[in-house]
């Protein structure tokens, strides 16, 4: 009866929180991780969320009080910054977040301040975008695996469609002009109008960035069938060879025929600079229609003045961005290492790959079976009883069971060790189990660990699953 009193909206499923991705977070939220208070609890890595060196950013903060109106040393200006602000933004807001966009990209693009346009972080980007380009019932092709959340950002209020683009392990999840036209001509004889290409790079979940003949193909793609490209380049400053890196706004200079008004950028402060907290959400289009409505739809989701007044300010100091550039890069990458390494020691392999702030693990091996429900049915032993919050691959949408996301910078170094721990542990504790070969399963005829419910109840007992490290490791704490 209450329902009939709601919207359609209000009461649909669109949000996608029933899914495994989000219900590893209520695992956590439920039984959260503290080395003293909780040492049992469930790990949280399936956040991606930057805290390597926020050591840099609070020591940025402490010598430059007066970027903040909340200090005795800029109150003076509390007061225009807290009267209206223009939906444009900050002048010197925009300009110093163009200079960022530029510097992570090495400087070899310039971005135009006057293009740039805010929104509630990432997340209020998409929609904005997916508002501007197309109308309900209308698609967007996504190479899979794609990003959980992206069923909610582009879909849920906008009505538009996300069809797949099937991409597989055997060529590292590399996107194809043959998966590209399969989905484009599918959507096709399903009378779906599709209007876009939706892209991430780096990729979430894969944590690999395309190479710049790859861009090129999918810009004459879009070119082809005359559809728009969105570029999500939120973790380009994760990528931890920085200049290898190749922006979509790089490629069209190299492009003649490109039609710019079919090129969008997305861009946040969520992940290069670990700030998801401020809701800073960029909307970069090279179509003038498209800035100008994007800008009228941003007064739903400004980012506040305050905010815009302090990262101004940090922003435009380039010796501090440069030195956090690069001292970030280098501490993702030995966190990357030391996890991809310490797992490699006891046979559990991942993707190669240098950015984001995850990898891309395979766990196929452990799967009684190559199925989605084998992927469950393992995803809840490491849930529940290993006690780490992975996401599984089908959350994002991959076409091949036993891949899982594992996210690496939003700990400290000592409950990285407990992780590591847990699942070596795990490992070690199975290998006296019977290895079947099953040739019917996997095209590399790679043997299966087969795993009955009687043996995980056994090893996995509270008293044999201790969560304590045996490696000294420092505390060095971050906010979870």
């Amino acid at each position: 009866m209450t329902n009939n009193l709601l919207s359609n909206m209000a009461t649909n499923d669109g949000h996608g929180e029933n899914s495994p991705y989000f219900d590893g977070w209520k695992a956590y939220d439920a039984n959260p991780f503290h080395p003293q208070h909780n040492p049992d609890g469930v790990i949280q890595m399936g956040l991606a969320e930057n805290q390597l060196s926020f050591d840099l950013i609070q020591e940025w903060v402490g010598s430059n009080p007066n970027a903040s109106i909340c200090t005795p040393q800029g109150s003076s200006d509390f007061k225009t910054t807290a009267i209206f602000q223009d939906y444009h933004g900050l002048p010197e807001f925009r300009t110093a977040i163009a200079n960022f966009m530029n510097q992570v990209r090495g400087n070899r693009v310039k971005l135009d301040p006057d293009r740039i346009v805010m929104s509630g972080g990432a997340t209020g980007a998409h929609e904005t975008l997916a508002f501007c380009l197309a109308n309900p019932g209308e698609a967007f092709l996504v190479p899979t695996p794609y990003y959980p959340a992206f069923d909610r950002d582009l879909r849920w209020r906008t009505g538009v469609q996300l069809l797949p683009v099937v991409c597989e392990s055997s060529n590292d999840f590399k996107i194809t002009k043959e998966a590209l036209e399969t989905a484009y001509e599918k959507a096709k004889l399903a009378n779906i109008k599709v209007k876009g290409l939706l892209i991430t790079n780096p990729s979430n979940p894969l944590g690999t960035f395309l190479d710049r003949e790859t861009l090129k193909d999918l810009v004459c793609f879009i070119n082809d069938k005359n559809i728009h490209l969105v570029c999500d380049e939120i973790y380009a400053g994760t990528v931890t060879t920085g200049a290898d890196f190749v922006s979509i706004a790089e490629v069209i200079k190299e492009v003649p025929e490109c039609n710019l008004d079919l090129i969008h950028l997305v861009y946040s402060l969520s992940k290069d600079m670990g700030f998801p907290g401020f809701r800073v959400g960029i909307v970069y289009s090279y179509n003038d229609k498209v800035v100008s409505i994007a800008r009228k739809m941003s007064s739903f989701g400004l980012v506040s003045t305050q905010t815009q007044r302090m990262l101004a300010s940090m922003l435009s100091d380039d010796k501090f961005t440069k030195n956090y550039i690069s001292e970030s890069r280098t501490r993702l990458a030995r966190r990357h290492d030391m996890f991809t390494r310490g797992l490699t020691q006891v046979g559990i392999g991942s993707l190669k790959s240098n950015a984001g702030l995850f990898f891309w693990m395979d766990l196929r091996k452990f799967l009684k079976d190559p199925t989605f429900e084998s992927e469950m049915t393992f995803w809840r032993v490491i849930i529940n009883e290993i006690k780490l919050n992975v996401s599984p691959g089908q959350s994002f949408h991959c076409s091949e069971p036993g891949w899982f996301r594992v996210c690496f910078a939003n700990m400290d170094d000592e409950t990285t060790m407990v992780a590591l721990w847990r699942m070596k542990t795990f490992v070690r504790k199975n290998r006296n189990l019977e290895i079947k070969t099953k040739k019917q399963c996997w095209q590399n005829n790679q043997h299966m660990l087969r795993l009955s419910s009687r043996r995980l109840d056994d090893i996995m007992t509270p008293h044999r699953m201790s969560p304590h490290s045996p490696l000294p490791s420092p505390l060095v704490r971050a906010q979870n």
